[in-house]
């Protein structure tokens, strides 16, 4: 299976496949890092993002802030 990886910071996108779940990875535009969420943990990141009236952060650890 792939997935769509987007870079929170740039919003770049790219196709990953799916052994990169639950892992940092580096953008490969702006180089920032960020969490892949894992397959199961797309449903509540979606949650959070639509509650969001503003932007939302997403530490280095992979918390989710908005």
């Amino acid at each position: 299976m792939q997935i769509i990886a987007q870079c929170p910071f740039c919003e770049n996108s790219w196709i990953l496949d799916d052994d990169h779940q639950d892992k940092r990875i580096r953008c490969k535009k702006c180089r920032r890092i960020f969490r892949v969420p894992k397959l199961d943990e797309i449903p509540k990141a979606a949650d959070v993002i639509r509650e969001s009236k503003s932007s939302v952060y997403v530490d280095e650890s992979g918390k989710m802030f908005g």
